[in-house]
């Protein structure tokens, strides 16, 4: 195997890598937020908004990503009277499969971190003056970033795996180019790359975690 052979199948991986990445952080930077705002419907007092979030949840979780991927890209479009206002390209239909899929996730790991802070904490910041945007802010979030983070964590890593399913739809990341390699070289050396690329995204993300969670450990 020369390097020669070696660049030529890791600079277009390189490329896809890009998507991932790309499809990756839209995720996480939309998924989180989604997901706490979510939560909040689930745990409120309004019944109509909190019946949605748990349908949401529901539906989000019990349904393979897979299916969510190809019902957004091919079955949006298709929708009576309202599919022509769903049409998204290949990257975008990707991405909002994506978020909504994770902040469904997101969701019920920030609602279990919610869950585990204690009631006479409520209490306390009460007797402090605190009022309930103050409370959340200096209290109860940090505490829920604090439980929630290797749920996180561990989200964060199976969302690396999960982008090489978007190749399904035809976008090209790090798996297209892997299999597009393998099957005109009749060598599955290009596998080996890509399995080393999503091993070393992984390993960058584990180090990061690493470090909130003792920025956290109070």
């Amino acid at each position: 195997m020369n390097v020669n052979y070696f660049l030529n199948v890791l600079i277009p991986m390189l490329k896809g890598g890009i998507i991932t990445l790309t499809v990756f952080t839209a995720t996480i930077g939309l998924s989180i937020p989604l997901g706490f705002v979510v939560t909040l419907m689930v745990m409120g007092k309004v019944k109509p908004l909190k019946a949605v979030a748990e349908f949401y949840i529901y539906v989000l979780r019990g349904t393979p990503l897979l299916l969510q991927l190809m019902f957004v890209y091919y079955g949006l479009p298709i929708l009576p009277v309202i599919g022509q206002y769903f049409v998204f390209d290949r990257l975008t239909a990707a991405c909002i499969a994506f978020v909504l899929n994770y902040a469904a996730y997101f969701a019920e790991i920030f609602r279990g971190g919610l869950l585990s802070i204690d009631k006479g904490q409520y209490e306390a910041t009460k007797v402090l003056g605190l009022n309930r945007f103050q409370t959340m802010i200096k209290v109860v979030i940090p505490q829920m970033i604090r439980v929630s983070l290797p749920s996180v964590s561990n989200e964060t890593i199976t969302l690396v795996k999960d982008t090489a399913l978007i190749t399904v739809i035809g976008v090209t990341e790090i798996l297209h180019y892997a299999k597009t390699a393998v099957n005109r070289d009749a060598n599955n050396f290009a596998f080996l790359v890509a399995a080393m690329l999503y091993l070393l995204i992984n390993f960058v993300l584990t180090v990061v975690f690493k470090k909130l969670e003792k920025s956290y450990d109070f």
